[in-house]
């Protein structure tokens, strides 16, 4: 592991690039929705990166004549950045293990996003009691509230 680019601390948390996100949680490859976090506070907060690019699969049925990233894998990108979050808080023995959803609510989806733009995903943990978690999160572009969501997971062992 690369501990100068993995544990860059600044004054607003931790930043963590994409090797490390693929060592924390196991989505892939079309499905990994988050490119970099570029703040974590364990246990609060987190910030991630999704470049939306026109090379993404879904964009030839959605929709090829005005390709529109869909809502639901802006939730998704919410989730895998909270699921950076978890890792983070409670360490190494939580790396690999699958968050489920079990809730989302009072999803708003504000201004489409397409091929160019960047997410910056935040994500704020609410509450959490054992292996359930709840969080709020908030998707924009260029500082544009673009979608917004609460929602809670179970963290599981893949087995």
């Amino acid at each position: 592991m690369d501990t100068a680019n993995n544990n860059q601390a600044t004054d607003l948390g931790k930043v963590i690039d994409i090797s490390r996100i693929i060592q924390m949680i196991p989505h892939r490859y079309p499905f990994l929705m988050v490119d970099r976090v570029v703040q974590v506070v364990a246990n609060e907060s987190a910030v991630g990166i999704k470049n939306v690019t026109i090379n993404e699969p879904f964009f030839q049925g959605h929709f090829p004549s005005r390709p529109v990233f869909p809502g639901v894998l802006i939730i998704e990108s919410m989730a895998q950045t909270a699921a950076v979050l978890v890792v983070e808080t409670l360490g190494e023995s939580a790396e690999g293990k699958l968050v489920y959803f079990m809730s989302v609510e009072n999803a708003r989806f504000r201004k489409p996003v397409g091929p160019g733009d960047q997410l910056m995903i935040h994500v704020f943990k609410e509450r959490s009691r054992g292996n359930v978690w709840k969080f709020r999160g908030e998707a924009k572009v260029d500082g544009v509230l673009v979608a917004e969501a609460t929602y809670a997971a179970m963290i599981l062992d893949e087995k």
